[in-house]
């Protein structure tokens, strides 16, 4: 699919969720401009032939049953990757009686669902379904859905997951963001890079676990702007030759840089990067970053 047509897969289904969710109560588009922008690419009346930088994020919310009295606020927090649906979309579930180990699993488990059944195909409304019928399991676990879900995970559900995260920030200048970067990816076991300046980019791979772990902590940071530009998510069964390492493409994890130069040396030479994402065998995300081809 071209980036034109994954644009019109993502706007016919946000304009399919709004009429589904009418009021502000049910669905609540964060950054309108993100939207505008989608929609002038789409209808040709936008000015820029690559597609739009920023990237719709939006919330439905909804009270549903938790399998007691009183219904749960849910919030499934939704921003969609340039290339949605091949690749899977960015939800998050918020739940007050979630804590974080259950809010970990469930992501993890609703990942693996959408994964295995949704690829390639706009996924929202089936993340949401799917986050109605098993949210009960992950709230009560001595319930007897929650029991019969974790046999059946045991026998069919992957027993790690491995993830690949691009992050794409405004700016990285802050010592102590590029020090949490750094620390944060030693102590959940991610290899990758970080490269400071003006874009930031960070790159994470490893235990999906870990990398949804190290998100949560580096976006509730302050930031001008911040997104997963592109993820890359391998469900690993048991009977899989793959592990997590097998499938790493960074041995540790690093600060690069790439001929910084400018007033404040703020800025790297792209050329560099790309050269550096080539023999890493991902030169290929420059174009979801840049909007160029490297060269």
């Amino acid at each position: 699919m071209s980036f034109l047509e994954w644009a019109e897969c993502q706007l016919a289904e946000l304009e399919l969720l709004t009429s589904m969710f009418p009021s502000e109560d049910e669905l609540q588009v964060l950054d309108q401009l993100a939207l505008a922008e989608l929609r002038g690419y789409v209808d040709g009346s936008g000015s820029a032939d690559s597609p739009p930088s920023s990237r719709p994020h939006f919330l439905i919310k909804q009270k549903l049953d938790a399998g007691h009295t009183e219904k749960e606020e849910v919030a499934l927090s939704c921003t969609y990757p340039s290339e949605y649906p091949s690749v899977l979309p960015e939800v998050t579930v918020r739940c007050s009686s979630l804590s974080r180990a259950q809010q970990t699993r469930l992501h993890s488990a609703l990942t693996s669902y959408l994964s295995e059944n949704c690829r390639g195909e706009v996924c929202v409304l089936s993340a949401v379904d799917w986050v109605k019928e098993n949210l009960p399991c992950f709230i009560d676990k001595s319930s007897p859905a929650a029991q019969a879900l974790k046999r059946e995970a045991a026998h069919t559900a992957p027993v790690e997951g491995f993830t690949r995260l691009w992050i794409y920030s405004h700016h990285i200048y802050n010592s102590t963001k590029r020090k949490n970067i750094l620390e944060w990816s030693r102590e959940l076991g991610l290899s990758g890079f970080s490269m400071p300046g003006k874009p930031g980019i960070v790159c994470v791979e490893g235990a999906q676990e870990a990398c949804e772990e190290f998100w949560s902590r580096l976006k509730v940071l302050t930031w001008k702007r911040i997104m997963i530009r592109h993820r890359e998510d391998v469900p690993i069964a048991p009977q899989d030759d793959r592990t997590v390492d097998s499938l790493r493409k960074f041995s540790g994890f690093e600060e690069a840089m790439f001929d910084p130069h400018g007033n404040r040396r703020n800025h790297m030479d792209l050329g560099l990067l790309y050269q550096f994402l080539s023999e890493k065998g991902c030169c290929d995300v420059f174009q979801m970053y840049f909007g160029i081809e490297g060269r």
